[in-house]
């Protein structure tokens, strides 16, 4: 047992990098606890293991006095210099009473504790090494599904591609190879979990940093991005040299940079725009290639109204309002487009956030899910279907049809009073004019 244990704890220091000490200490601990019970002593008992021979004696520990009150704690002097010459009245005197086939026991007690300090050291490894990766990419193969969440090696251990995170145009098939974006690393009871992405902006922008030189070497930067996982990107990027232009090093010679992007993200589009620090210019250039005629700007409320020409309105708004929405999401504004020369429903603010007005039948939370996805406006809120607001967080099946119904309730009843009083107004010029 003695070679044996020390031959273990000798490839776990240096395989496992486990420091000896702390496995030493561990095994004392579980064979002290296992000695009290088979000898039914109390606290006076330890247990030592000698880390340059490996041996384990198991000792009781007695007080030196004149005169003895307890025998199971204390011994006289004469008694104590037989086990040890020095002894003297207050020390404490170590008596060896390993029991027999105590060999066995402390065999099966050290190789529960060394498993047990190995699966410990093991997660603290693996903790250590992927902290301080969060936001950083990693290429993983695709071993299993379980219950929604993909699980995914990527090598030292197993990380979680949770369902909100997964991509809803790619299927994950076992032993595919990906990158993933790291969102976070928690140290659970069962050991450290590992959370990924492939649903993250963060994703999209890391893939540029690997992928174009200029955007890793600082010349071309990337100022924001907005994204709808599967479907479509918008990245907005800036060249800090005039020679460099930041959308064609982003591009790459005959699109092959982007390709190799689009590529790994499973065909999702990818609108790369040139950034500007005039917002009427960037809006422009994100909303390209529709051509905008004007721009009206509420810098109070960071909102603006977009005119363009009657056959521009849907390439501006674009597919069930995404191009509008993804727009909105880079510049940080608030975005109502109308076509030019029509009169429509502009936005409507009720408070110093910036929230659309209250919708009869809409809770507060919901609301605030529809921001965050980009429907800020009562505009985009007419661009919303079904199936839009299935995917969106908190919003099932059950409630799709009555937000919905609720929207385009309060959107007519908005129309009609806006019409009504555009008649009035008109009747009130005529009259005026009699």
């Amino acid at each position: 047992m003695n070679g044996e244990l020390l031959a273990v704890l000798e490839h776990l220091e240096r395989e496992k990098h486990i420091d000896r000490k702390i496995l030493i200490e561990a095994i004392e601990s579980s064979l002290l606890s296992a000695s009290k019970k088979r000898l039914g002593k109390g606290e006076n008992v330890t247990v030592k293991i000698n880390g340059e021979t490996g041996e384990i004696v198991v000792y009781a520990i007695f007080d030196v006095v004149k005169e003895v009150t307890n025998p199971q704690e204390e011994m006289t002097l004469s008694e104590a210099k037989t086990i040890d010459s020095k002894a003297k009245i207050g020390t404490k005197i170590y008596k060896e009473i390993t029991p027999e086939n105590f060999g066995r026991i402390a065999a099966q007690t050290a190789k529960q504790v060394i498993i047990q300090k190995i699966r410990e050291a093991e997660r603290e490894i693996v903790f250590n090494e992927f902290k301080d990766k969060i936001g950083e990419i990693i290429t993983g193969i695709i071993r299993r599904t379980e219950r929604n969440t993909v699980i995914v090696d990527i090598g030292r251990t197993e990380a979680l591609l949770l369902p909100r995170e997964q991509s809803q145009n790619e299927n994950y098939i076992n032993g595919f190879r990906m990158r993933f974006l790291i969102l976070d690393v928690r140290n659970a009871a069962r050991g450290p979990e590992i959370i990924l992405s492939r649903t993250h902006p963060s994703l999209v922008q890391k893939l540029f940093e690997l992928e174009v030189p200029e955007i890793a070497e600082g010349t071309v930067r990337i100022k924001a991005v907005s994204r709808e996982a599967g479907f479509r990107t918008k990245i907005a990027v800036e060249s800090s040299l005039e020679k460099v232009d930041s959308v064609g090093a982003c591009v790459g010679l005959r699109g092959e940079r982007v390709k190799n992007i689009v590529h790994e993200l499973n065909g999702e589009k990818i609108d790369i725009v040139r950034y500007s620090d005039n917002i009427s210019q960037f809006v422009e250039n994100a909303l390209s290639p529709a051509k905008v005629a004007t721009i009206k700007l509420d810098k109070e409320h960071k909102s603006m109204v977009v005119l363009v020409e009657a056959d521009q309105f849907s390439l501006a708004i674009g597919k069930k309002g995404q191009n509008a929405r993804l727009t909105a999401r880079l510049t940080g504004w608030h975005i109502d487009i109308k076509k030019k020369g029509e009169e429509l429903l502009t936005t409507q603010y009720t408070d110093e956030n910036d929230k659309l007005p209250t919708i009869p039948g809409i809770k507060p939370k919901i609301f605030e899910t529809l921001i965050e996805a980009g429907y800020n406006t009562l505009h985009t809120l007419q661009t919303l279907d079904i199936e839009s607001l299935k995917n969106l967080k908190g919003i099932g099946e059950k409630t799709a049809p009555q937000i919905l119904e609720s929207i385009q309730t309060y959107v007519r009843k908005e129309q009609s009073k806006t019409k009504l009083d555009s008649i009035l107004a008109q009747k009130s010029k005529e009259l005026q004019k009699e």
